[in-house]
């Protein structure tokens, strides 16, 4: 099945109630997909574009210049093998999440904080920091979060990702480089490149788009 059609196989129709008449969306995701159910937690929640069409960006992803380095623009392509996605890609992965395959993860990269304003519904948060020796993470540490969270197996001492999860990671945007710090970690360790996806857009390209945001899930 192509990713258009796994998407569309997802469609949920939603309607807007709008001075006490319904109406459908007039934002659409693609001209055939509306929205989108996803599973965020223990919660149903539907991705759709904001239908206000005077609508403005987020202030906290409104601006365009910063500081650099740190906050130098990445490049398209991260590392060989790890497919840079956009926003229909990762809506896709996060359908058959909800339609309970387990073998995917959309991790937020962001530290609490930043993920406490805002998140992609369905995403669960592993911060950067987790996997910065620099910032307090060790071998034993990212060894946990591996075999807890990403279904890896250390096999005395070696690492066994044949069962591992598909990882599609982000953060605040192109100019970010938190996930990419992340993905350049995991692939250190070993971890399939082609098991990891990048959504480069990140938060910024999301919130420009309008697509819906939710508080982390508990």
């Amino acid at each position: 099945m192509s990713l258009q059609k796994s998407i569309l196989a997802g469609v949920t129709t939603i309607l807007i109630f709008s001075g006490g008449l319904v109406t459908a969306a007039v934002v659409n995701i693609t001209p055939e997909i509306e929205s989108v159910m996803v599973r965020h937690g223990n919660k149903n929640v539907v991705i759709m574009r904001n239908q206000n069409q005077k609508n403005t960006v987020n202030p906290a992803f409104a601006k365009t210049s910063r500081k650099c380095p740190p906050f130098c623009i990445q490049p398209s392509s991260l590392a060989p093998g790890v497919e840079t996605i956009g926003e229909l890609e990762v809506i896709g992965y996060l359908r058959r999440i909800a339609e309970g395959d387990e073998s995917i993860l959309v991790i937020d990269t962001r530290t609490p904080d930043w993920v406490a304003k805002g998140t992609i519904p369905g995403a669960v948060n592993i911060p950067w920091t987790s996997f910065n020796t620099a910032r307090g993470a060790d071998p034993i540490s990212i060894g946990e979060i591996l075999e807890e969270r990403l279904n890896a197996q250390n096999l005395e001492g070696l690492w066994d990702f044949s069962r591992a999860k598909t990882l599609v990671m982000f953060c605040n945007g192109m100019w970010c480089g938190q996930a990419p710090n992340n993905i350049k970690t995991l692939l250190n360790f070993g971890y399939p490149a082609h098991k990891i996806k990048w959504y480069r857009g990140g938060m910024q390209d999301w919130e420009i788009l309008g697509l819906t945001t939710a508080k982390p899930a508990e």
